[in-house]
């Protein structure tokens, strides 16, 4: 196979591309994670998370992909039978599903199209039903990675008082942390559950639950077998900067990078841009005649596009041909999307120039691979990239 000269565009949902600086930082020798050197490190971590969930609870670090930080939501507060209640958003809503009935949870779906986020309405009057307050847990995905769709965190808290419901409120926000606005306590929210490799910019192996007073006091009384993602082992060690158990050590000092990088550019500005790149490869697509999966508007991510392909196309040649004639990678449709969409990440350490560099391998694989489209959706980018640096230069 001949070399491909030049950068790769890793422009998947994530992982997102690991900047050079956090790279660096990653490369730093191991410490002894016993030892007094290791104590600031872990502390740095933990309490430098706290700033990005916007919380003063707990923030727990486990060495594992995000898959497991959902598996430690549900073991940590709830009991075998317990009915939980979630919400139809996409393929990671489904697999969230999934390890709750493995669990041996009562995992019950309001179901949707997939074009949108959680709808608080539905909840609220799903949870209305239930007098009895058989349901323990509510759990909601907050940027749906399958979908390109954000869940309206805050109205679904409001949906649950307003039905008088005690459930406690989960939610998946492993693709959205650092990318897009999150307030963990503001919202209400019990236990959140994210990772390292999106917004954070590291490579995949931290995942992190941030949890509430009243889910710390559901893990007291929860009757789910749990071992290594037991919060209560968590606690007294991380007090002083230490793990029960052997960390991500150079994962760590990726972490502290991080997250010193995403507060030298300021959380605002972060979420900001991340919204400006959304609106611009929406433009882009609209441009190209051709459809964004997310039809509900304001509930479209900053952090990822998706793109339906037109009748009789398949999404899965278009991103073979691109990453072959282009050297770029995007993202594919999941399981009900399979073959029918593609998906532009457009998160992490991003700016307007790689952006539009995207956007026009997207443009030229298309015409690569014979899928029909409109040419301008990389001018019609630039010109909404254009007014909105415009508009913020002016404020």
């Amino acid at each position: 196979m001949m070399r491909q000269t030049g950068h790769h565009f890793l422009q998947i949902p994530g992982p997102s591309s690991v900047p050079g600086r956090i790279l660096r930082a990653i490369s730093a020798q191991t410490i002894d994670h016993r030892g007094p050197d290791f104590a600031k490190v872990g502390m740095q971590a933990l309490t430098g998370l706290k700033t990005i969930f916007k919380t003063e609870q707990n923030v727990f670090i486990y060495p594992s992909s995000g898959t497991g930080a959902w598996e430690a939501a549900l073991v940590n507060t709830l009991s075998p039978g317990d009915r939980v209640l979630m919400f139809e958003t996409g393929h990671f809503a489904t697999l969230w599903k999934k390890i709750a009935e493995q669990l041996k949870l009562k995992a019950e779906f309001i179901e949707s199209d997939w074009r949108g986020g959680a709808d608080p309405d539905q909840i609220e009057a799903y949870l209305a039903e239930d007098t009895a307050h058989e349901i323990k847990a509510v759990c909601v995905v907050h940027n749906e990675t399958s979908t390109g769709s954000v869940s309206p965190i805050a109205a679904i808290r409001k949906a649950i008082d307003n039905a008088g419901h005690p459930a406690l409120l989960m939610v998946d926000t492993i693709s959205g942390l650092a990318s897009l606005d999150y307030n963990h306590d503001e919202w209400g929210v019990d236990v959140t559950v994210s990772g390292s490799q999106k917004g954070l910019m590291l490579p995949p192996g931290l995942s992190f639950n941030a949890v509430s007073e009243k889910a710390m006091a559901a893990n007291k009384t929860a009757g789910l077998q749990r071992s290594y993602w037991d919060w209560a082992d968590m606690v007294g060690p991380n007090k002083t900067g230490y793990f029960p158990y052997t960390p991500s050590t150079n994962l760590l000092y990726g972490l502290n990078e991080a997250i010193e990088m995403l507060h030298e550019e300021g959380l605002e500005n972060v979420f900001s841009r991340h919204q400006r790149h959304g609106r611009a490869a929406r433009a882009a697509v609209r441009g190209w005649g051709l459809e964004v999966l997310c039809s509900k508007q304001g509930q479209e991510s900053g952090v990822l596009t998706a793109v339906l392909m037109p009748e009789g196309h398949s999404a899965d040649q278009f991103r073979a041909t691109t990453l072959k004639h282009f050297n770029m990678s995007l993202g594919n449709g999941l399981s009900k999307v399979a073959d029918q969409v593609f998906r532009i990440g457009h998160l992490g350490d991003f700016n307007d120039l790689m952006l539009v560099a995207t956007l026009a391998g997207v443009e030229m694989g298309l015409k690569q691979a014979g899928v029909p489209h409109r040419d301008g959706g990389v001018s019609a980018a630039m010109e909404l990239l254009g007014v909105d640096r415009t508009s913020v230069a002016a404020e």
